[in-house]
C-alpha cells in the first residue's frame, strides 16, 4: 500500500498540470477506454452491491449499442455494395436506388434518390457534394482574397477553419488585420485555430462566406486548401 502511495508525483509538482476531455470510442482497443470503464463501473458496482458486468456486457451498455440479427445487416450490406459497383462503373443518376425494408412484415420497397439541388453564380454551378479546391500552394491571407475576386468575381466577408474565425471584413482592429494579410493561410490556422497539423498533411479545409458586387450574400461551397 505504501508503495502505491507513493507512485503519483507530488503535488507541487502539478502546478501546471491541465486535464482535457477525449473522445470515447469503444471500439479501439488500444486506447484501453473499455477497459478502464470497465475497471471503474464495476468497482462502484461492488460499493452498492450491484452485480458486475464484463466487458462485452459493459461495452453494450455504454456504447448504446442496438442489437440487429445478422439476416438484416446482411441484407443491408448487400444493397450498399451493388450501389457501390453502380458508382464504380460509372452508371446514370436514374440507375442508383434508395432501398427500404422490413423483414417483420416482411417489406421491400426501391426509389430514385433526388438529385442535389444545384446553386449557379455567374458560370460556376455547385451543388452540397462540391468544393472549391485551391491548388496555388501557400497563399497568403491577401492573395487567398484576390483568388476569389479573380476567379470567382466574389468579395469575401469571413473565412472560419474550424470554429475559429480567420479573417472578417468587419474586424475593428486595423493593426490585426495588417498583420494577418501577409501571413500564409497554413499558419493563420496554427496559430488562430490552433490547428496542428501533421509531418504528411496537405490539405486545409476553410468555410467561407461572400458576396457578390451588387453586395448581396452568395453561399459557396467549402473551401479545399491544398497548402503543400
Amino acid at each position: 500500500m505504501q508503495r502505491i502511495v507513493s507512485e503519483p508525483p507530488p503535488p507541487g509538482s502539478l502546478g501546471a498540470f491541465r486535464s482535457a476531455p477525449i473522445e470515447f470510442e469503444k471500439d479501439d482497443d488500444d486506447n484501453f477506454h473499455m477497459d478502464y470503464i470497465t475497471a471503474c463501473s464495476n468497482l462502484r458496482a461492488s460499493n452498492y452491491a450491484i452485480e458486475p458486468a464484463d466487458r462485452h456486457q459493459t461495452k453494450l451498455i455504454a456504447g448504446k449499442i442496438i442489437p440487429a440479427i445478422a439476416t438484416t445487416t446482411s441484407m443491408v450490406t448487400g444493397f450498399v455494395c451493388i450501389e457501390l459497383y453502380k458508382l464504380c462503373q460509372g452508371k446514370k443518376l436514374e440507375q442508383y436506388k434508395n432501398a427500404f425494408a422490413n423483414l417483420a412484415l416482411p417489406f421491400c420497397s426501391f426509389s430514385e434518390p433526388i438529385q442535389a439541388p444545384a446553386r449557379k453564380y455567374a458560370d460556376f454551378e455547385w451543388t452540397l457534394w462540391s468544393r472549391i479546391d485551391i491548388n496555388e500552394g501557400d497563399l497568403s491571407l491577401e492573395k487567398f482574397l484576390d483568388f476569389f475576386k479573380t476567379r470567382y468575381q466574389l468579395e469575401v466577408s469571413m473565412i472560419s477553419c474550424g470554429v475559429s474565425i480567420l479573417y472578417s471584413a468587419f474586424m475593428t482592429s486595423k493593426k490585426k488585420l495588417e498583420e494577418r494579410l501577409p501571413m500564409p493561410m497554413s499558419e493563420l490556422a496554427c496559430s488562430i485555430a490552433k490547428m496542428e497539423l501533421a509531418p504528411k498533411q496537405k490539405y486545409l479545409i476553410f468555410e467561407v462566406c461572400a458576396t457578390d458586387a451588387d453586395d448581396e450574400d452568395v453561399e459557396t461551397p467549402y473551401v479545399r486548401f491544398k497548402f503543400r
